[in-house]
């Protein structure tokens, strides 16, 4: 079987591994030898070191540094990845963040659950973002272990907000800033549009090639996003309002107690009073709709990381990005429940 290599060398054990017939049942069982992996060929040792350079590295890549068989590597993978699991034992969640990923061809979703407490991903699986998907989760869970959750952060999807009050009624609903200012960001978009088709012919110049300008903050902007900037909101008023409600609209989430939240949040809106710019009108009709939810952010025991959750669905895309094609969900939902975990 293979072991570690030396150098450039490969290194190969030879030994002779015990196959006794049971006298109680009749079989033939062989020797259990805990350091040696499954296929029998490889070292425990080997597997952990070709795991580790899977975290970063894709498979093809692997298996060609090492001369194994793709299928080979992927399988080492998978052991590796099942003991940071088995390491790091069963989650036991206070506060939760969910959100769904799209998966294969067409319009085919899957949810991803994380403790935010510990910062890992700890449920990945269901059929598409329905009600009956998350109950999966929620009924894996004990019930002694269900009770514990005190926060559920989420997206305004409401399947995810319908089975969370269900299952743990107990439980505070958090809506993700990373959604709300979502909407804003289209709604700039939307106005930086209807300017673009207003005006003509020539005085369009200063907008064509502007929209990841509009959508940056000004402090991430290098010296000439400030300029295009700058020029914009000189020849454009109603870019320039819509600009601002939506770099102020962020100071929301930073307030501790409701009754400021509020305040600042009526005088977000009033703001927008004769600058005709509907889109914002709608964006503000959302918030009022889903306060509650968002509010909750202002209690002390509600503030979290809220930009876990958005983080790791950036990492579940780069690791779709380096395994594209792959059709085994079973080695995706490893992939995603270990990208966290420190190495083993």
């Amino acid at each position: 079987m293979r072991d570690l290599s030396n150098g450039d060398r490969r290194i190969y054990l030879y030994m002779e591994i015990r196959r006794v017939a049971c006298r109680r049942c009749g079989t033939v069982k062989r020797e259990q030898l805990p350091w040696i992996a499954n296929p029998l060929h490889y070292t425990k040792r080997f597997a952990l070191v070709v795991g580790r350079r899977c975290r970063s590295t894709p498979v093809s890549q692997v298996a060609k540094d090492y001369h194994l068989d793709w299928h080979t590597v992927k399988e080492l993978d998978k052991q590796y990845m099942e003991a940071q699991l088995k390491r790091c034992g069963s989650p036991a969640p206070r506060m939760i963040g969910l959100d769904e990923i799209s998966h294969g061809r067409g319009h085919s979703y899957r949810i991803v659950v994380s403790d935010l407490g510990r910062q890992r991903a700890i449920w990945f699986g269901g059929k598409d973002r329905s009600e009956g998907s998350l109950d999966l989760f929620y009924e894996s869970l004990p019930e002694k272990k269900r009770r514990k959750i005190r926060l559920a952060v989420m997206d305004m999807w409401k399947a995810f907000e319908a089975s969370t009050r269900k299952h743990v009624p107990q439980a505070a609903i958090l809506y993700d800033k990373f959604h709300v200012m979502r909407h804003v960001g289209k709604a700039v978009d939307t106005v930086r549009k209807q300017e673009y088709r207003r005006l003509k012919g020539p005085q369009r110049k200063y907008l064509k090639g502007q929209k990841y300008i509009l959508l940056s903050r000004r402090e991430h902007l290098d010296l000439d996003g400030q300029r295009a900037l700058r020029k914009i909101f000189r020849l454009n008023k109603r870019l320039h309002a819509a600009y601002l409600l939506a770099e102020s609209l962020g100071c929301l989430w930073n307030y501790r107690r409701e009754a400021w939240a509020r305040k600042f949040f009526d005088n977000w809106r009033g703001a927008m009073q004769g600058q005709n710019l509907k889109p914002f009108e709608k964006v503000a009709a959302m918030i009022e709709k889903h306060w509650d939810g968002i509010a909750a952010f202002c209690r002390p025991e509600n503030k979290v990381s809220l930009g876990f959750v958005e983080g790791l669905n950036n990492k579940i895309r780069v690791i779709q990005r380096r395994a594209y094609g792959l059709r085994d969900e079973e080695y995706l939902r490893l992939k995603i429940l270990t990208c966290t975990l420190p190495e083993i």
